[in-house]
C-alpha cells in the first residue's frame, strides 16, 4: 500500500533528502521514495496498514516538511498542474530581484548621505534576503543549522557588520539570482519530462444505449469496447474489432513512421489515432495498461538512485559542517595570533559563501533524470539513475534468441521438392495446414501467399505428428518424419532445424524448412556494439544447438550457449559474471525473468515482452527494436560524462576559491561566482543529458 503527496514549492534537493530521511523514521511508514524533480513524496506501508494515511500521521509529515522547508505545502497527488502558480511566483521573484538590483546600483553610484545610503542598502538587502534569513533562523531554532540558508545569512550579515554593505547586498542578490536560475532550469526539466510523458487520457469513449459517452479511464474494464476517434489517444491496450487507421506511436516506441492497424491487430495505449474511427476491445483495465506502466516507471525512476547520487547526498551532509567549522577557526585563530580580526572575519565569511554544496546536490540527480527523459523520448524506459549508471559501464551483451534477436515467428527458409515443383509443394502444404493456427502453418501459408479455398480440402489432425488431408482427390500427409514413417514412407532428408515433410498418395514429395526470421539490422547492431566498447556478445537460448549456432554465425555473436532451461540460463549468466564482466541481458519471455532479475542490467522487450520480464528488467525497449540498446548505452555514457564534469568542475572551482579565500586573495564577488555561478553552470550542463542527438 502506498500514498503519494506533492511538495508544492520544493526547490532544494538537499532539503528533499532531509525530508525523506525524517519521514522514513516514522514507525508506521515502511519506506519512503522522494522524487525531487517531480516534487513527489511516496509513502509505502505494509499490507497490514488499515488506512493509507491517517490524520495524525499526515500532521506529523506536515510538521517535518514545515521544519525543513517552511514555504513548502504538502498536498495530495491529484496530478495537478502547477505551471500557472509557478509562473506567478517567478514573476513576483523577478520583480523583487530587479528592484533590489536597482537600489543596489543607486547606493553604489548615486551621490547621497551615508545614512540615506545605508537605508537604501538595508531595503535592497531585505527584498531578497529576508526569506533566506528568516528560514535560517527557523531552522536554527529547530536544530537544522548547517544548510545553505545559514551559510548565506551569516556571510551577508557578517559583511554588513564589518562595513561591507554593498558586498552584503550583492552576495544575497546574486545568490538569489543564481537560485532563481537554478529553479528555472529544474522547472524546465520538469515541464519537458511532463510533456514527454503526457500520455494519461482525460476520458474514454464507450458505447452505452446506442450513444457514445465519455467516462473516466479507471471505469473501463478488460473486455469492454472503447471508441477512439481521429486525433484521440488510445487509453487502454486492446484488439481492434472494427475500423482501420494509422497510429502515431512516437511517444510510446520512438518510431517516427506511423503504424497501420486493422481488425485483429493488437494496439497499445498511449498511441494517437491519426485517421478514422477505431473500435477496440480492451485486454486490460487502465491500471494495467501499457501507458499506466510507462507513467509509473517514469515517476518512480528517480527514486532508484545511482551510487554517485547517494555519494553526493552523503558528501553534502559531511562537507557542510566541516567547512563551517573551518570558517570559524579561520576567523578566530589567526585573529589571536596575528591580529587584524576584521580581515580574518571577512575571509571566513567569503569562505562560507563558497562552501555551499548546491551545485553538486542539485545538478547530479537532475543529470540522471534528464538522461532518463532523453531515453524515454527514444522509446527506451530506464528504471532509475542506478540502471543508467550501470548501463554506461556495461562491457558484455547477453541475449535471448526468440523475440529478441529474431522476430519470434517462423518463416519458410527453404523448399526442397522431389518430383514436383516448389510451388506445387507449397500448395499441397498450405491446403493441408489451412485449418491450423499453429505458427508452422502460418509460416507456410504466408509463403504460399495465395487465397485458399477451404471447400476444396478436408483435414484430420494427428496429435503430435501432423495432418492427413484430402485435396484434389489426393491423400496428403503433412507433418514430421514420424508421420511418414508410420505410414511406410521413407523421408529421404535429414535436418536439425524445424521442417515439415510431405507425401502425396503414399509417395514422398519433399520437405519445407522453416526458421525464425532475424530482426532487421541485427548483424550491424552487433558490429556497432563493439565499436561502442562492448567486448563480448553471448546468446543464451533454449533452442536446439544447431539453430542457435547458425544464427550466432550469421550475426557475429561471440558465444552461443543453447538447449538451456530457465535455471540453466541463470547458471550460465553467473559463470559469465564470475569472470568479472559487467553484463546486460536482453529477453522477452517469462523464462527470461529470473535472468533479468539476476544480471547487472536487465533489458526487456516492451512490445512482445511478458509482464514478468518487463517487471524484472531495469530497462524496457518499448518497440522491441533491440538496436535501441545502443541508443540507451550512448545516452547513459553521455549522462555519466556530464555527471563527472559537474563534480570535477564544481569541486575544482570551490576548493580553488576556498583556498584563495583563506589567504585573503578573493572578494565576496568571487565567492558568489563559486556558489551561485557554479551552480547555474552545472545545472545548465546537466540539461544536455536529455538531448536526443545520439
Amino acid at each position: 500500500m502506498k500514498q503519494t503527496y506533492v511538495l508544492e514549492g520544493l526547490n532544494c534537493a538537499n532539503c528533499a533528502e532531509k525530508i525523506r530521511i525524517r519521514v522514513e523514521r516514522i514507525a508506521s511508514v515502511e519506506s519512503v521514495d522522494m522524487n525531487f524533480v517531480s516534487k513527489k513524496l511516496t509513502l509505502n506501508f505494509s499490507d497490514g496498514h488499515d488506512e493509507l494515511l491517517d490524520e495524525h500521521l499526515l500532521d506529523e509529515i506536515k510538521k517535518i516538511v514545515k521544519e525543513i522547508e517552511p514555504d513548502v505545502n504538502i498536498i495530495e497527488d491529484n496530478s495537478i498542474n502547477e505551471e500557472d502558480k509557478e509562473d506567478e511566483f517567478h514573476a513576483f521573484e523577478i520583480a523583487k530581484m530587479v528592484l533590489s538590483g536597482i537600489l543596489l546600483a543607486v547606493s553604489l553610484f548615486a551621490p547621497m548621505g551615508e545614512m540615506v545610503r545605508l537605508v537604501i542598502e538595508i531595503v535592497a538587502f531585505a527584498l531578497v534576503g529576508y526569506p533566506i534569513v528568516f528560514k535560517a533562523l527557523k531552522n536554527m531554532v529547530k536544530g537544522n543549522v548547517f544548510d545553505e540558508n545559514f551559510l548565506m545569512s551569516i556571510a551577508s550579515i557578517g559583511a554588513f557588520a564589518i562595513g561591507e554593505h554593498g558586498e552584503a547586498v550583492g552576495v544575497m542578490l546574486f545568490y538569489t539570482v543564481g537560485e532563481f536560475c537554478n529553479d528555472l532550469a529544474v522547472d524546465k526539466s520538469r515541464r519537458s519530462i511532463a510533456k514527454l510523458m503526457d500520455l494519461r487520457p482525460d476520458y474514454v469513449n464507450i458505447m452505452k444505449n446506442g450513444e457514445i459517452v465519455k467516462v473516466l479511464p479507471s471505469k473501463v474494464k478488460s473486455g469492454d469496447t472503447i471508441i477512439v476517434k481521429t486525433g484521440e489517444r488510445i487509453a487502454i491496450d486492446g484488439i481492434v474489432v472494427r475500423g482501420s487507421s494509422s497510429l502515431d506511436t512516437v511517444a510510446m516506441t520512438g518510431e517516427s513512421v506511423p503504424r497501420d492497424v486493422g481488425v485483429g491487430d493488437t494496439v497499445i495505449s498511449g498511441c494517437i489515432n491519426l485517421q478514422g474511427v477505431l473500435e477496440i476491445q480492451t485486454t486490460t483495465d487502465f491500471s494495467q495498461s501499457t501507458v499506466a506502466k510507462v507513467l509509473e516507471l517514469t515517476e518512480n525512476a528517480q527514486s532508484k538512485k545511482a551510487r554517485v547520487e547517494s555519494f553526493i547526498t552523503r558528501f553534502a551532509k559531511v562537507y557542510t559542517p566541516i567547512v563551517v567549522i573551518s570558517a570559524l577557526l579561520l576567523a578566530v585563530v589567526p585573529s589571536f595570533v596575528v591580529g587584524n580580526p576584521g580581515d580574518w572575519i571577512h575571509r571566513a565569511l567569503t569562505f562560507l559563501v563558497v562552501s555551499c554544496p548546491c551545485a553538486l546536490v542539485l545538478s547530479v540527480p537532475l543529470s540522471y533524470f534528464n538522461g532518463i527523459g532523453g531515453a524515454s523520448g527514444k522509446g527506451v524506459l530506464v528504471k532509475g539513475g542506478a540502471a543508467l549508471d550501470m548501463l554506461a559501464k556495461c562491457d558484455t551483451l547477453v541475449f535471448d534468441k526468440t523475440g529478441t534477436l529474431t522476430k519470434g515467428n517462423l518463416a519458410v527458409s527453404r523448399v526442397i521438392p522431389k518430383g514436383i515443383s516448389e510451388e506445387k509443394l507449397l500448395e499441397y502444404a498450405s491446403y493441408a495446414e489451412a485449418y491450423s493456427s499453429h505458427p508452422i502453418a502460418k509460416g507456410i501459408i504466408n509463403a504460399y501467399n495465395k487465397e485458399i479455398d477451404l471447400t476444396r480440402v478436408s483435414c484430420l489432425e494427428i496429435a503430435g505428428k501432423g495432418i492427413k488431408a484430402e485435396y484434389e482427390g489426393k491423400e496428403i500427409l503433412c507433418g514430421n518424419k514420424d508421420l511418414l514413417l508410420e505410414n511406410g514412407i521413407a523421408a529421404e532428408y535429414e535436418t536439425e532445424i524445424t521442417a515439415v515433410f510431405l507425401a502425396v498418395d503414399g509417395k514422398y514429395v519433399g520437405v519445407i524448412e522453416l526458421e525464425d526470421e532475424l530482426k532487421e539490422g541485427i548483424a550491424e547492431f552487433i558490429s556497432d556494439a563493439r565499436r561502442l566498447g562492448i567486448k563480448k556478445t553471448v546468446m543464451l537460448t533454449g533452442d536446439k544447438r544447431a539453430i542457435g549456432e547458425k544464427i550466432g554465425r550469421a550475426i557475429g555473436i561471440d558465444e552461443v550457449r543453447a538447449e538451456l532451461l530457465p535455471d540453466e540460463k541463470v547458471n550460465e549468466l553467473e559463470k559469465l559474471m564470475a569472470d568479472g564482466c559487467r553484463a546486460a541481458y536482453t529477453g522477452d519471455g517469462i523464462n527470461d525473468a529470473p535472468v533479468l532479475a539476476r544480471v547487472d542490467i536487465g533489458i526487456a522487450m516492451g512490445g512482445m515482452g511478458t509482464d514478468a520480464a518487463i517487471e524484472a528488467a531495469d530497462v524496457v525497449i518499448m518497440n522491441d527494436d533491440v538496436t535501441k540498446i545502443l541508443t540507451a548505452i550512448k545516452i547513459s555514457k553521455r549522462t555519466q560524462r556530464i555527471v563527472v564534469q559537474n563534480i570535477v568542475f564544481s569541486l575544482a572551482v570551490k576548493f580553488s576559491v576556498l583556498g584563495l579565500s583563506a589567504f585573503g586573495l578573493t572578494t565576496m564577488w568571487w565567492a558568489v561566482f563559486a556558489d551561485a555561478g557554479v551552480s547555474l553552470i552545472a545545472i545548465v550542463n546537466s540539461l544536455r543529458s536529455r538531448m536526443n542527438k545520439v
